[in-house]
């Protein structure tokens, strides 16, 4: 017995392994701001894509008179800017919609996303404007994040495991 409470004290005064104890302790709580960290890079990475498709889309159709592109055009044209969304097409949704600029905006508070969990519907609104006419043109993509086992992930997806990125801008359709 004497041997016993010997080896345990001598065990007890050893100091080997002390970093894997500490290793053990920090390393899950610097992956986990790392995920998160890449996590939000990529939402903000996308989100400024989308934002910037929307924007060169939508001063190509303002300065394009004459012409009024319809909605597969518009989208497809979008897809085409916004390169880090994956499989736009099928995860992008457009509003356009007829505004009068005297009067309360009208423009539904949430947009109109897809869901994988429905059969695809309808487009909402779409309504291509007359010259001098005020338009409000919304996309929304559902996107899969990168890391959703994160926290940042997690925090961010909906009942699908997807998260929704908007793109709202405003614009007057330009006389001939």
């Amino acid at each position: 017995m004497l041997r016993l409470f010997s080896a345990l004290a001598r065990l007890r005064r050893k100091e080997d392994g002390n970093a894997t104890v500490e290793f053990v302790i920090v390393f899950p709580a610097i992956m986990f701001l790392v995920l998160s960290g890449l996590e939000l890079a990529f939402v903000t990475l996308r989100h400024a894509q989308l934002e910037r498709a929307v924007d060169l889309t939508v001063r190509d159709i303002r300065l394009n008179t004459g012409a009024s592109p319809q909605h597969d055009e518009i989208k497809a044209l979008i897809c085409d800017r916004a390169i880090f969304i994956n499989n736009c097409a099928a995860n992008l949704r457009l509003e356009m919609i007829r505004q009068d600029p005297f009067a309360t905006v009208t423009v539904p508070t949430d947009p109109d996303c897809t869901d994988l969990a429905e059969v695809a519907r309808p487009v909402r609104t779409f309504e291509n404007g007359l010259e001098n006419e005020l338009m409000v043109l919304r996309a929304c993509a559902k996107i899969n994040p990168v890391f959703p086992t994160s926290a940042m992930g997690r925090a961010l997806v909906n009942e699908e495991g997807q998260y929704a990125l908007t793109a709202t801008t405003v614009f007057v359709q330009e006389p001939l």
